[in-house]
């Protein structure tokens, strides 16, 4: 029987002692100069660039984190060849060691929602893009969701459901209020994600409907920790968007585990930060990727406890 997601991912948090997750999300603005391209290089050549720069990037922290999330819009941007860049970044990553959280918000209704969850969910040969985990989005209804879940029962694949988002306008939907009940779109999200992993719940204790709840907004993070007992949170914001290690720790519990935090900017580009830029140069961006995420780890040691073997 094949473990569940939400048992590999405790298990690789626990084997790593970290809870780090790190976005891959290639920009051509902000590669090392040895793989940033002219303008008007092709396509298929920034494809590659894109590729061989993510690689690269898993292998700086093999063995440091437990996850990473390619974020599939900038492999889309280049088209086909950016796309079967970003399945062999998928397929590297997995030889690394490490498990992938897909970020390509998708969904829709009916046959649609169950050609994206068919398409993402299942790591290895279960799915096509053999993706651990997706991020999706809920607002089309728990209907939509439904196949994406029976995916995750299908495959020991997981879900992370947009519930409190890290962006400033994300409130304009997220915060509003029901006049029935008073109650605000993300915490009705957050009672479905709840009510669905009450009976899907794995020997760590998390079931696969996971959500995404910012480090930016540390009183709603506490509030929906308590609210989703049984959700590993994915934790944006850290880092670049403003987020710390004192804002995302009301997102784990007492024994380490239920949260993952995403650092994406602050890893991967850690060649430009003047801290990393003059004792490594750009030549060197790899050992630059490398001791920002012992950094991270770091910081999140300091207030989180560390995941019990």
């Amino acid at each position: 029987m094949t473990t569940s997601f939400s048992d590999r991912l405790s298990a690789q948090i626990r084997k790593t002692g970290s809870a780090t997750c790190v976005g891959l999300d290639p920009r051509k603005a902000s590669l090392p100069g040895e793989l940033r391209l002219a303008d008007d290089a092709s396509p298929e050549a920034w494809a590659a660039s894109y590729e061989t720069f993510a690689i690269g990037v898993i292998d700086a922290v093999a063995g440091k984190v437990p996850v990473v999330k390619p974020q599939a819009a900038f492999f889309e941007q280049l088209g086909p060849a950016g796309m079967q860049a970003l399945y062999r970044v998928v397929q590297h990553a997995h030889r690394a060691g490490l498990l992938t959280i897909m970020d390509g918000k998708r969904n829709d209704i009916g046959s649609t929602a169950e050609a994206y969850a068919d398409a993402y969910l299942g790591a290895g040969d279960r799915s096509p893009w053999g993706s651990d985990s997706l991020t999706v989005s809920p607002y089309l209804g728990a209907d939509s969701l439904d196949p994406f879940i029976a995916r995750c029962d299908e495959r020991a694949a997981g879900i992370f459901v947009l519930v409190k988002t890290s962006n400033p306008g994300g409130g304009m939907l997220q915060d509003r209020r029901s006049d029935s009940d008073q109650q605000t779109i993300y915490q009705t999200v957050a009672q479905h994600i709840a009510k669905q992993n009450a009976t899907r719940v794995g020997a760590s204790g998390y079931g696969p409907v996971g959500a995404v709840v910012g480090a930016t907004y540390p009183e709603q993070l506490a509030e929906l920790r308590k609210a989703m007992p049984q959700a590993y949170l994915l934790i944006p914001g850290f880092g670049a968007q403003g987020g710390g290690a004192q804002d995302v720790a009301a997102g784990f519990h007492p024994n380490g585990l239920g949260a993952v935090v995403n650092n994406s900017r602050g890893i991967i580009f850690a060649h430009q930060r003047p801290e990393y830029a003059e004792k490594f140069g750009a030549s060197a961006w790899q050992d630059a990727v490398a001791a920002a995420t012992d950094l991270m780890n770091q910081q999140l040691a300091s207030v989180v406890q560390p995941a019990q073997t």
